[in-house]
């Protein structure tokens, strides 16, 4: 579990079921994350989702964003660890509307860097946004990624941003 100011990135579990297959049948949200709008029934998806529980596989790490009072509110994930270049790519969504442009997405982004470069041996975090997602933009230049190219690819504008350990460590240290 990771503690943040607002929210906790846990595990996902079972109960967090019906939120994600809500997100992922939502067109906006799917828009927002540049994949298509689920159509697979709820109880098809039940079945893959507790399959996927019980398989963990050690190349994506998914977690759950919560409250403090444990209403779940999104995910956010650490994939593509490449070992020897020492880097991963990051992703989040705030899949509750109602927790949008208050500040937990940036925490929540916040607390999982802080974890990803505290505990593991990695030198730089990279994501993927949509180019017009200014809000993600907005929340990932708050965590203190930059900008560092573009790309179009599916029928989508893409930017990539970058956080590299030593930027993370002075920020940290300008903060204490």
């Amino acid at each position: 579990m990771i503690n943040g100011s607002k929210v906790i990135v846990c595990h996902k579990s079972l109960a967090d079921t019906l939120d994600d297959y809500t997100w992922q049948t939502d067109p906006e949200l799917a828009y927002l994350t540049a994949t298509r709008t689920l159509t697979t029934g709820f109880i098809k998806y039940l079945l893959s989702y507790t399959n996927q529980l019980r398989h963990r596989r050690p190349i994506k790490y998914q977690f759950a964003i919560k409250t403090h009072n444990g209403k779940h509110i999104g995910n956010c994930a650490y994939y593509g660890i490449n070992k020897t270049k020492g880097e991963a790519e990051i992703g989040i969504i705030i899949g509750d509307r109602h927790y949008w442009d208050r500040g937990y997405g940036t925490d929540a982004v916040s607390s999982l860097v802080d974890y990803i470069f505290s505990q593991l041996n990695l030198n730089r975090i990279h994501l993927k946004t949509l180019y017009s997602n200014k809000r993600a933009q907005r929340c990932f230049d708050k965590c203190g990624f930059s900008v560092y190219g573009n790309k179009i690819s599916g029928g989508h504008s893409f930017i990539f941003m970058e956080l590299h350990r030593s930027q993370w460590q002075q920020s940290r240290n300008k903060n204490r």
